[in-house]
């Protein structure tokens, strides 16, 4: 048992390093401080994300009230900046057992740059861009002490990726091909530093801003819902239901960090946090410790994937993107759920390898086919409530209108009843014995144990997707606040009333349920400390792109590398957010990579003749930013399993990678295949990709394991991948036997687009003319939807303007405000020597459906799995 306090030290001592802060102050009244201000932070959070404030001003005319929502992300910062200087030493030699002197001047002078733009915001909006002297100094003063708390609590490389995009912003200007590309001149000290701190286009930007307003609530409603016993909760189901299968307490370590990642922006927390029990039980049943480590690892670091959360970055993207938060959540969905399962099938064919079993459970055991019914019948129940409160709904709005108390009610009442039937069960004992046969609890009373915590996550998928005729969602943020708020009760009170149900002492718990609280606002607080600071730091590289255009110099050196090669562009945009995954949390990785390199993969993947979908994009940014808390030799998930399970956080960085591989083909095959991001795809076509699909990872997921239904020989394994590559892109196939679009050059395209008898087909138009700011000739895809019968017409209602001339089809700038003036008008030069023209029409041809090279992929399948039968040494499952 030492050994095990010992081992879960290390990992939490990591954790307080990486994520929470490691100083420990000796002195009450520092620790006190510390506390305090978390406390203070996330009440303050809480109060901003409530209709109070404009209540307030509305009530008595205050102008404070009114304006502390807009002023919020300045308050925030200044939170975040004192948190990291009193929470993390600045070296690794300074003091963790009391605060010294120079922390004390720091943590002030940072607070003081902050509140600045609060005090001063009236005087500051009355002199936009003509910067006093005090403004140049506490802007400084800011930007340094966000760049010292940025090295605290994250590390070096941030600061110097920021430090190299600052200095860009003021010597830039110095270089001729530079200028060359953004015809930017250089920056003098108060433009800079004026356009970084006192307005919103640098540090106070849309990163922080999304920060402020929606990523602390999700990051506190987790840190609740941890503290109030819902994480553990989420273990023992898992480990319930599939524990007792082959390998169960590995495939129990996938469904749990799965389901606490949902609501988790943390790798290494929730490495951590199932990790604890998880690992020991893995290495119990037989997983050597890098493997054991190495799955809850790959489990750990794809929560992040997991809708409805999705960590921090998903709530950037919102922005980013420009859709709304439901919409991200739709095209995330089917490429998690199928790198989960994947990666539980990875598990079991690993267990086969070993020759494992399962874990001992009481009553009857849960076969694999009773557990698909399991799943299927919670989706159908959810469903069917979601029907009952939408009609419930429907019913009292006429009644009631906007009025929420009918639902506050509603959740109430089903509270207390779950409540009561909680407090009729044993609570769950954690099975920590080594020296025991270790056993898996019954899934029905631990399920049932602690479904109460279902209520909250339930609230917060509800606002967030569900909507009446009368009643639309509400926004992430809010959805986030309600949530939050129900946590809060269920933290407060679950403990007292299960209490007073079983008769037992209600004062002892419910101070019990009081410190849980106070917890869950101190670890909320403490978890933000890193995402505060980044999302300010990555604000500068934003800020930077934004003065300079600084993103067009990188994306044509990325471009010239990749020699225009798209397939080559995103492996070396993978690469690159690996790297910098190693040294920046997935935030600010995912904010750097996507500000420089989205566009570039756009404008590559329009010359190659391939419309990418921005979401596309950012999505692929987001998958290889979260894969680096793996990748060796930094990977801190890793480290943070081998502090666990005492094996080596090399090999075990090495093994996750491995099991991850199956989640890097993803963003490759959604950027040439958008029907994985349920993009355009109808309800029955999205059951069918998702099954399709599903059953090319998991043949990807066996060709990369060497083992099917028995040991694969080389050949099978290539049979196997190729069987996947088919299923993934049947398209790539057809594209050998008939050619896909019908060409069109010259002066034919109008001709040709007036053969298309049917509006709204899309009619690719290739695009070629000199750069806007290199002069170059270079061709852009672009795509129209057509006219039926009326080329001309289609070209009209897209601001395109053409003349024929020599053949040719000469292209006139593009009218501001139509169609394709962002796409066209912005990055072609029109009033040179080089006219722009169209230089040829794609229409897609009739052909057979794609899908015809499911069959021929399927016999090869079944040829598989007849062979291998026949070596088959023990059952599949």
């Amino acid at each position: 048992m030492t050994q095990t306090a010992d081992m879960e030290k290390s990992a939490d001592d990591m954790v307080a390093e990486a994520d929470t802060g490691a100083r420990n102050p000796a002195a009450a009244w520092q620790a006190k401080l510390i506390v305090g201000t978390c406390i203070a932070w996330s009440l303050f959070q809480l109060y901003i994300a409530s209709r109070i404030p404009g209540m307030v001003a509305e009530t008595t005319g205050m102008s404070i009230f009114a304006n502390i929502v807009a002023q919020a992300r300045f308050v925030h910062l200044a939170f975040a900046i004192l948190l990291a200087t009193l929470a993390f030493p600045l070296t690794s030699s300074a003091p963790k057992d009391r605060i010294p002197a120079y922390d004390w001047v720091i943590a002030g002078l940072g607070v003081a740059a902050c509140l600045y733009l609060v005090v001063f915001r009236f005087s500051i909006a009355d002199r936009p861009g003509l910067w006093s002297t005090t403004d140049i100094v506490m802007s400084a003063t800011g930007m340094v002490v966000l760049m010292i708390s940025v090295y605290r609590s994250l590390g070096l490389p941030l600061v110097i990726i920021a430090s190299i995009f600052i200095a860009f912003a003021f010597f830039g200007g110095y270089s001729e091909w530079a200028r060359n590309i953004t015809n930017y001149g250089g920056s003098s000290l108060s433009k800079a530093l004026g356009h970084y701190w006192m307005q919103t286009e640098g540090v106070f930007g849309v990163a922080l801003g999304v920060s402020t307003s929606m990523i602390f609530l999700f990051v506190l409603f987790g840190a609740l819902l941890d503290r109030a016993g819902g994480g553990n909760w989420f273990i023992q189901v898992a480990i319930a239901l599939l524990g007792a299968l082959r390998g169960g307490p590995a495939k129990a370590s996938v469904l749990s960090s799965m389901m606490t990642g949902m609501i988790s922006g943390s790798s290494i927390a929730n490495t951590v946090t199932t990790g604890t029990f998880t690992i020991p039980l893995m290495k119990r049943i037989g997983f050597p410790a890098e493997k054991a480590g190495a799955v809850e690892v790959a489990s750990s670091t794809n929560g992040q994937l997991t809708p409805p959360v999705m960590g921090a970055a998903a709530f950037l993207m919102v922005e980013y993107v420009n859709i709304p938060y439901i919409d991200v959540v739709k095209h995330a969905f089917l490429p998690a759920v199928i790198s989960y399962i994947a990666l539980l099938y990875i598990v079991h064919l690993e267990s086969l390898k070993m020759g494992l079993k399962g874990l001992e459970k009481p009553g009857r055991k849960i076969g694999v086919l009773m557990i698909l019914i399991l799943f299927l019948s919670g989706f159908l129940t959810l469903a069917i409530c979601a029907f009952l409160m939408v009609g419930l709904r429907a019913v009292l709005d006429p009644v009631m209108g906007d009025s929420i108390y009918a639902a506050v009610a509603v959740v109430a009442v089903l509270y207390l009843v779950l409540l009561k039937i909680a407090a009729g069960l044993p609570e769950v004992e954690v099975d920590d014995d080594p020296n025991a046969p270790p056993k898996a609890p019954r899934l029905t009373p631990t399920l049932i144990g602690g479904l109460y915590f279902s209520l909250p996550i339930f609230i917060l998928v509800w606002n967030l997707m569900v909507r009446t005729e009368n009643l639309d969602r509400l926004s992430p943020a809010l959805s986030a606040f309600w949530a939050t708020i129900f946590m809060i009760i269920i933290s407060l009170t679950h403990r007292p009333l299960k209490a007073m149900f079983r008769g037992e002492n209600v004062g002892a718990e419910a101070r019990a349920g009081w410190g849980d609280f106070v917890e869950g606002l101190i670890l909320g607080a403490r978890n933000m400390i890193g995402i505060g600071v980044a999302t300010g730091a990555a604000g500068i590289i934003v800020g930077t792109i934004s003065l300079t255009g600084a993103h067009q110099v990188i994306g044509q050196v990325i471009e010239v590398i990749s020699g225009g090669n798209l397939i080559i562009l995103l492996i070396l945009v993978a690469v690159l957010s690996l790297i910098l995954g190693m040294g920046l949390p997935t935030t600010a990785n995912y904010i750097v990579v996507s500000s420089l390199m989205a566009p570039v993969i756009i404008s590559v993947g329009a010359q190659a003749g391939l419309i990418v979908p921005l979401i596309a994009v950012h999505m692929f940014v987001f998958y290889f930013g979260i894969l680096a808390d793996d990748t060796p030799p930094v990977g801190l998930a890793a480290y943070a399993a081998a502090a666990i399970s005492r094996g080596d956080p090399i090999k075990t960085g090495i093994q996750g990678f491995a099991y991850d591989i199956r989640t890097a083909l993803l963003p490759f095959l959604f950027i040439f295949n958008t029907d994985l991001l349920l993009i355009d795809v109808g309800p029955m076509k999205a059951v069918m990709v998702f099954f399709v699909a599903l059953l090319a990872m998991l043949l990807f997921a066996a060709a990369t394991q060497g083992y099917f239904i028995a040991k694969s020989k080389v050949w099978e394994t290539v049979v196997l991948l190729v069987i996947a590559f088919t299923l993934f892109r049947p398209g790539f196939w057809l594209d050998q036997v008939t050619d896909k679009y019908q060409v069109a050059e010259g002066s034919a395209v109008i001709e040709a687009m007036s053969g298309v008898a049917e509006d709204d087909a899309p009619v690719r138009l290739i695009v070629t003319g000199p750069d806007f700011d290199t002069g170059e000739p270079r061709s852009t895809t672009v795509v129209v939807p057509s006219v039926a019968g009326d080329g001309e017409a289609a070209l009209t209602a897209q601001g395109l303007s053409v003349i024929e001339e020599d053949g040719k089809l000469l292209l006139d700038e593009p009218f501001p405000g139509t169609p394709l003036f962002e796409t066209l008008g912005l990055e072609y030069d029109y009033y040179g020597d080089t006219p722009v023209h169209v230089e040829r029409a794609e229409i897609e041809n009739e052909r057979m459906p794609k899908e015809i090279f499911f069959l021929p992929a399927l016999l090869l399948l079944a040829g598989i799995v007849l062979i291998q039968r026949r070596r088959a040494t023990q059952p599949a499952f």
